[in-house]
């Protein structure tokens, strides 16, 4: 790999502003690559990947080293460097050119420095990023009155940004400072930027399976796990929301939704949380439900056929553009408007299929045969995950029947 001193290509990493859910920071490499730091059984899961989920996960890219650099301000940086293990797509990356990174500060001024970075310069990353006005509302209410709320509820908008994919990256720049060294090179995983190619991604993270924990959990760890399962949907439906970010057309804001919030849902609010992730704050996106069925079904066919694997701990995204076509658009009449304000959310019926994806992601946990890891080797699919997408489709299904 090349070393921390090394002049060629180089890349300056910035926070992956549309992380929805998960604990450990995703970076953005460039517009359609980002990375993570590398977890040898995910490595070994993406190089062996069966051929019928390579449409269901992030494209993989390679590995790259990276490393802690301070700039002349004393600002810590995270550097990428290309590794001799990366596949050839350097040459897509012209310069440098993302110069935006978390401004680091000792002592006391930490806080006011994350403040002033997330604000400014976040904001202009957005603006940039995306066309017309793009700025993110975040609702981090662990305990909600009411599952659908108004978007435009009396909140503060200093939060102008999804608050999640920050809130791990500064722990993590936190880990990484703290055992600073300039030299010492991290692994990253390099994959395909799942939501590049939309405008304004609405994202949801479902965590799959009635089971969390790894082979390798500790039993303090195992027993965390299994707490979290029994008090949550993951027990009763097999999956539970992680994050959400959902696209608010009128006001121009994301309504977002963290992990906590997820695991307090019944399997009521559960449902009434998927229908408010299919709403734009005016009425029910109906023309997403047939095409993000019609791929859940494709990817219960695919794991049901999986013998020995097992995705303790992995998430589902499901993705569409909260810009949609101008004929999905209903404009409501004030009888209806005042209808939505009470926490409804009416129906539009859109022509034509949207553009939707699902994709699996986070499989530092999963085992499977031939794995290089140390692990129990299981028989047969992952009934856990194929309980929870029997129950995200009749859900989502019901949903569709107006149920």
């Amino acid at each position: 790999p090349l070393g921390p001193s090394d002049p060629r290509k180089v890349v300056l990493l910035e926070p992956f502003v549309h992380q929805v859910g998960g604990h450990m920071s995703m970076m953005k490499y460039d517009e359609h690559t980002v990375c993570k730091p590398l977890v040898s059984q995910e490595q070994w899961f993406y190089e062996s990947l069966p051929l019928a989920m390579r449409q269901f996960t992030p494209q993989y890219k390679g590995i790259i080293s990276v490393h802690l650099k301070k700039d002349s301000l004393g600002n810590l940086n995270l550097v990428a460097s290309p590794s001799v293990q990366t596949e050839p797509l350097l040459d897509t990356i012209h310069e440098p050119s993302v110069t935006l990174w978390h401004k680091w500060a000792t002592g006391g001024s930490s806080e006011r420095a994350l403040v002033q970075w997330s604000h400014a310069q976040l904001t202009k990353t957005l603006k940039d990023s995306c066309p017309g006005k793009m700025l993110l509302r975040t609702d981090l209410q662990y305990c909600t009155d009411s599952l659908l709320e108004d978007a435009n509820r009396n909140q503060p908008e200093r939060n102008s940004y999804n608050p999640w994919g920050l809130h791990c990256h500064r722990q993590h720049l936190n880990r990484m400072s703290s055992k600073y060294n300039e030299n010492k090179l991290h692994q990253f995983l390099l994959l395909e930027n799942v939501v590049s190619k939309y405008n304004y991604p609405c994202i949801l993270d479902l965590k799959m399976g009635t089971r969390q924990h790894g082979d390798d959990a500790s039993e303090e760890k195992k027993a965390r796990h299994i707490k979290k399962c029994e008090q949550s949907t993951s027990a009763s439906l097999g999956v539970r929301i992680c994050g959400m970010q959902v696209y608010q057309a009128e006001t121009g804001h994301f309504l977002c939704k963290d992990k906590y919030y997820g695991r307090k849902l019944t399997p009521e609010g559960f449902r009434q949380t998927l229908r408010q992730f299919l709403c734009n704050g005016n009425y029910l996106r109906t023309d997403l439900l047939e095409p993000i069925i019609l791929q859940l079904k494709a990817l219960l066919s695919v794991i049901r056929k999986q013998s020995s694997y097992r995705f303790y701990s992995s998430s589902l995204l499901i993705i569409y553009d909260g810009l949609e076509n101008k004929e999905n658009a209903a404009p409501l009449d004030n009888h209806l408007q005042g209808h939505f304000q009470k926490g409804n959310c009416t129906t539009s019926h859109g022509a034509g299929h949207s553009k939707v994806d699902v994709r699996m992601i986070d499989f530092a946990h999963t085992t499977f045969k031939g794995s290089k890891c140390n692990h129990t080797t299981y028989d047969g699919p992952d009934h856990g995950y194929i309980f929870g997408l029997e129950n995200l489709i009749k859900i989502l299904q019901n949903i569709s029947e107006g149920k």
